[in-house]
């Protein structure tokens, strides 16, 4: 036999939790409780949906049915993003999921004009993989994109996730050819990871205003 010997205990399925954050708070997505204020952060912003395999919605009904859709789903497992009005500005999904292999994948992000380039924006990713890591048991966390997906993925490297190369014709969405950008973070990588996301995260690294001082990057180095 090859290979390091590894635990075999299966990691746990995502469940129903509440993620807080000092920015704001990951929770379980509920299309009823946060389905408005979703409409309201994402009904004019075409734009956040070209990745995405749905999306955009001409009108509310539309949208609440697949919000409906998507939070019945147990794979992917969806969350909303909350402000720290606890008003829901994201989503964000943990998806192909594999308890056996201990691998998940965080996936389907979307972030509304209010949360992008914003703390909460790199705090709800923090919450997330701390809980996959930590709570879970997950020894593997991945993120993939449409190789095109230039924002997506400067966001897995700003992350601290390894690029590990092109699925080419990967998928087809919406009609037309995907090749996959797959990248990964391991369970042996998130101390580090974690300590840089805190320090970033920390009171200390913004100014009065609420512009970093010090870079996520910077951090991990």
């Amino acid at each position: 036999m090859t290979g390091l010997p590894v635990d075999t205990t299966p990691a746990k399925k995502p469940g129903d939790v509440r993620l807080e954050g000092r920015f704001g708070a990951v929770e379980k997505l509920d299309a009823l409780r946060h389905g408005a204020d979703l409409w309201h952060a994402v009904k004019d912003a075409d734009q956040i949906w070209t990745y995405l395999v749905n999306g955009p919605f001409a009108d509310p009904k539309s949208f609440s049915a697949w919000l409906d859709e998507r939070a019945a789903l147990e794979d992917p497992y969806a969350y909303a993003i909350l402000d720290k009005n606890n008003k829901a500005v994201g989503i964000a999904t943990l998806l192909e999921i594999r308890p056996a292999m201990r691998v998940i994948e965080v996936g389907h992000i979307l972030y509304s004009p209010a949360l992008q380039r914003t703390p909460l924006a790199t705090e709800a990713q923090y919450l997330l993989a701390r809980y996959v890591f930590e709570t879970l048991g997950y020894r593997r966390y991945e993120w993939k994109c449409d190789s095109q997906n230039a924002p997506s993925r400067r966001a897995a490297a700003r992350f601290g996730f390894t690029f590990e190369g092109i699925f080419r014709q990967h998928m087809i969405r919406k009609g037309v050819n995907r090749d996959t950008a797959w990248f990964s973070m391991l369970d042996s990588e998130w101390p580090q990871r974690k300590a840089a996301f805190e320090a970033w995260l920390a009171p200390s690294n913004f100014d009065n205003d609420g512009r970093q001082k010090k870079s996520l990057a910077a951090f991990r180095q």
